[in-house]
């Protein structure tokens, strides 16, 4: 999670002062190419949109953005598990017969309802609720833990398959609008989704999650060409030496484009959070209208937060421009177009990793931060699941635990830094200090399984007032691990192909994130409660411990440098960084978990 730069650093959404060096008003879209009597930058390859960069089309980029994150905060990190376990809860059955319904309709008689109570009252793996999708039996919780280890998983694959086709070619604009309306309209139509059938819920789920992905990753490649073609960008190009050093670490497109995606993160936390606060405000209403099924307003909350993505989504039809790339041309090559960005675009991951491979420091990382994103993965996903199924948080309340877990990050996000510097911190200690203090979580945990703690009925997450101060310290530690591992890899690897190995970084990602819910799922199955799977959480949060240790951060700069005089940069990182000029994968995309 990057923190939240000084939005006035570049005038983004103010109009420039009288005493601008550029005199432009970004509101004014530009002619033939100019801007304020300025002429626009040279093109980097036919048939660029040279156009400079308003606030229109900044403000068109910030939408799409926002609206993004509503789902991923609302709907992925709150509503969308709980109202898949909920779904599965009442299409299912106790495991001790596989005949008792878990949920008795609220028209039955009180005597039903009685002896349904009196089950789960004393419930023990032999009464916890289950489901046959497709013939097998899984618990209705880790119902919810497959849907999004499959989700991730299939979005993993997705966003490797057509990643080319987001600097390539006319379609970066019309596929971020088709992916966006797609997740929202699948978003909007789980209120369609009855418990009898219940899985077609999950598959909603999963085209959601994965147009979500897929939305950033397009936002991504949209930032360093808005960043580039920005008339403040441009005018300061041209007073620079002809042959500027190998550094472009200070460059004023990669200073902007952090700036702006700072910003969006910030707009995006706040329209988040305010879709929260209003969904809570409903969900209040809608307890009063007493439906017979309790997954009903739950539905209802998504559909709120799928109308929300559609038409914050809208400012980007109207102010967003296309900005299509280059055509993607390979010689020699007979096959069609879509095949040939798919074996573009796999071929591309395949280089990266063998120039990976030949750089130890650099896979060290690697090999550490598919363990430590699949934890923090997992831990969110677990935690929400043992609120609602465990503590029996009532969905207001788990609601509330997803805005104390967001404020918290955006707090931690601010916070590490000045940690930091006051003791003198370098990143890997900090990234050290963050997986030590996401400990605390899974081990809070398993102390409710010590005879002395459950004996005080309290501690040890018996409680569900305690399930808020460790929201709090996932938060924090979130603001702090998501931007500091970002920097840490970026010391490591080589100068030149930074686009390759961040799409490597994103994809690692995205592709840990399916394993640990799955072993979770599968915990749960066999034991039959969530708490187990604690154990399972401390060892894989501490897994990438004593390899983070490991990594020599001066030795890695090293071999990353060299490496880059012997070769030429990987295809990818030319096709980003040269004709973008920044390395932007992932500004966005790098800190929320599963999307």
């Amino acid at each position: 999670m990057p923190t939240l730069a000084d939005p006035d650093a570049y005038d983004i959404d103010d109009h420039p002062s009288s005493s601008s060096d550029d005199g432009l008003n970004l509101d004014d879209e530009p002619e033939s190419g100019l801007a304020g009597g300025r002429e626009a930058r040279t093109p980097r390859f036919p048939g660029e949109d040279r156009t400079p960069t308003t606030e229109r089309e900044l403000k068109g980029w910030y939408f799409a953005g926002l609206a993004a994150e509503v789902y991923a905060v609302c709907g992925v990190g709150s509503f969308a598990p709980v109202t898949l376990e909920q779904l599965a809860r009442e299409a299912g059955v106790l495991r001790s017969d596989g005949v008792t319904p878990c949920i008795v309709p609220k028209g039955s008689t009180p005597a039903a309802r009685y002896i349904v109570r009196s089950l789960f009252s004393r419930a023990d793996e032999s009464n916890q609720c289950v489901v046959y999708p497709f013939g097998h039996m899984v618990s209705s919780s880790s119902f919810a833990l497959y849907t999004f280890s499959a989700a991730v998983f299939v979005q993993a694959l997705v966003l490797i398959s057509f990643s080319p086709v987001a600097d390539y070619g006319t379609y970066r604009k019309r596929l971020l609008l088709t992916f966006a309306f797609t997740g929202a309209i699948a978003t909007m139509a789980m209120l369609l989704i009855f418990p009898s059938i219940y899985y077609i819920g999950s598959l909603l789920t999963i085209i959601a999650v994965v147009c979500l992905g897929s939305v950033f990753v397009l936002l991504n490649s949209f930032l360093p060409l808005l960043a580039s073609n920005h008339p403040t960008v441009t005018a300061k190009s041209r007073s620079l030496p002809s042959h500027p050093g190998p550094s472009t670490s200070t460059s004023p497109a990669l200073t902007l484009s952090t700036s702006i995606s700072s910003r969006g993160v910030g707009l995006g936390y706040i329209a988040a959070v305010s879709v929260q606060i209003l969904c809570i405000l409903l969900l209040i209403t809608l307890k009063r209208a007493h439906f017979l099924s309790e997954s009903t307003p739950l539905r209802i909350l998504l559909l709120l937060v799928g109308i929300c993505w559609a038409t914050m989504t809208l400012p980007a039809v109207l102010y967003l421009r296309n900005r299509p790339g280059p055509v993607l041309s390979i010689p020699h090559s007979r096959l069609p177009p879509f095949l040939q960005y798919l074996t573009f675009a796999w071929s591309s991951v395949y280089t990266t990793l063998l120039t990976a491979l030949r750089l130890r420091q650099t896979i060290l990382f690697l090999i550490a931060w598919f363990l430590l994103s699949d934890a923090i993965a997992t831990v969110s996903g677990t935690a929400i699941l043992f609120a609602r199924t465990e503590l029996h948080l009532s969905t207001i309340q788990v609601a509330l635990l997803s805005i104390t877990a967001t404020v918290s990050g955006i707090a931690g996000a601010f916070a590490w830094p000045r940690i930091s510097r006051a003791y003198a911190l370098e990143t890997k200690s900090t990234i050290l200090a963050c997986i030590l203090l996401m400990e605390i979580i899974p081990l809070y945990g398993l102390l409710g399984f010590l005879p002395p703690i459950r004996a005080l009925g309290f501690l040890g997450l018996q409680q569900p007032w305690e399930i808020y101060p460790l929201g709090v310290v996932h938060g924090f530690v979130m603001g702090g691990l998501s931007s500091y591992c970002r920097a840490f890899y970026g010391e490591i690897i080589p100068p030149g192909s930074e686009a390759a190995f961040y799409a490597l970084y994103a994809i690692t990602d995205k592709g840990s994130s399916a394993v640990g819910p799955a072993i979770v799922g599968v915990i749960v199955d066999r034991v039959g409660s969530i708490r187990p799977a604690f154990g399972f959480l401390a060892v894989l949060i501490l897994l990438p411990l004593p390899i983070v240790w490991r990594i020599d951060v001066k030795r890695g700069r090293e071999e990353a440098v060299a490496l880059s005089k012997l070769r030429a940069p990987v295809d990818v990182s030319v096709r980003l960084d040269e004709m973008n000029g920044s390395a932007a994968e992932g500004l966005l995309g790098g800190r929320r978990e599963g999307a």
